[in-house]
């Protein structure tokens, strides 16, 4: 099984005040079926941490081609595609009942060595019987910085707390965009849809760290570009820019 099928529902709490699927119910939708779809594979959680190692999500780029909303059944397929110099990567496309595209995403991942924080390059993961080199959106999730024209404001101080946490004992990474959406104004949140993001995780981050969270807007002829950064110090936990 080359591709991993699963079929949802959209639910109330997935759904924002227009009842449009929010970007981090996405992240939530397709961290839990990469997650299943790695373990038929045999490298799950479970088969990596018997050896120490564990996957670490690094980059993710996501398309809303036209938002989900509540209630609509909906299909979402991924698949692994391999090696690309430093990352794994593997996609997503999420269509309606009636098989039209509503969201496509692309993901790069790490392999790390949990004691050595090394990456690791398991032969197991480059089998031809597990990749699928089809690819929903061509280029791999690019690096987002800060516009260096623009001087950022501190919107927030978060504390990390008890639902950010997963069950490696660190921030989920869809826990991220949840705050980065907060960090928007909410009369634009609540009522521009957003067209794309794309979220680095630069460093994790911990129960009872406080981590400052910095807003850039940048306003171009193809939408409005929220750059959100949370650091600890100069130490940079996550990047994201979403366009709306």
């Amino acid at each position: 099984m080359l591709k991993y099928i699963e079929r949802h529902t959209i639910a109330c709490y997935d759904t924002d005040a227009a009842w449009r699927l929010k970007p981090t119910s996405f992240m939530n939708l397709a961290q839990e079926a990469a997650g299943r779809h790695a373990v038929y594979l045999g490298f799950g959680y479970d088969d990596l941490i018997a050896t120490n190692m564990a996957w670490i999500l690094s980059r993710v780029h996501v398309e809303f081609v036209d938002t989900p909303l509540w209630r609509e059944e909906i299909t979402l397929n991924t698949w692994h595609k391999g090696l690309n110099r430093l990352f794994f990567l593997r996609d997503f496309i999420l269509t309606d009942d009636k098989g039209n595209e509503r969201v496509k995403a692309t993901t790069s991942w790490l392999v790390m060595n949990l004691e050595t924080r090394r990456l690791v390059r398991d032969p197991k993961l480059l089998e031809e019987d597990t990749i699928c080199t089809e690819n929903v959106i061509e280029t791999p999730a690019d690096k987002v910085q800060m516009p260096k024209d623009v001087v950022p404001e501190l919107v927030m101080e978060h504390v990390v707390a008890y639902s950010d946490i997963d069950t490696n004992g660190h921030t989920n990474n869809a826990m991220y965009m949840q705050w980065a959406m907060d960090a928007v104004d909410y009369e634009i949140a609540s009522t521009m849809p957003v067209r794309s993001f794309t979220i680095n995780f630069n460093h994790e981050t911990k129960a009872g760290e406080k981590v400052a969270i910095y807003k850039a807007v940048v306003q171009s002829e193809d939408g409005r570009h929220v750059f959100v950064e949370g650091k600890i110090g100069d130490t940079s936990s996550f990047c994201v820019e979403i366009v709306f």
